[in-house]
């Protein structure tokens, strides 16, 4: 099982008029990806903005290659899967389903900052 990060505190920044919310675990910061997708164009709308913005190739990639990096338990296979149907118009993915799917260490609305 899969253990939960612990966010220590939590911050606020403004951008573009827009509040963001920030928690922070040990070293790490995570950006509150919902926060600005109902920052583009509403509420109603985020979980539509993300699973369009998780579903392209590049994001798949990017994703992918952070995990495999910074995150030992990844699976690598499941992943592979994903990537070779990005781009199809019948591909869907998720937050939720990329998370428990791939044993990815991003929470399932927030994505981790590095560097």
């Amino acid at each position: 099982m899969k253990k939960s990060v612990k966010m220590l505190k939590t911050k606020q920044i403004e951008v573009q008029g827009s509040i963001i919310n920030l928690s922070i675990a040990k070293d790490s910061d995570y950006i509150c990806i919902t926060d600005m997708a109902n920052a583009k164009d509403g509420s109603g709308r985020a979980a539509d903005i993300i699973k369009n913005w998780i579903r392209t190739r590049t994001t798949l990639e990017f994703l992918g290659t952070w995990e495999q990096l910074y995150n030992p338990d990844f699976k690598v296979v499941e992943f592979d899967h994903f990537k070779m149907e990005a781009g199809l118009p019948s591909f869907v993915l998720s937050a939720t389903k990329w998370v428990f799917q791939t044993n990815s260490a991003q929470s399932g609305s927030s994505v981790k900052v590095v560097g």
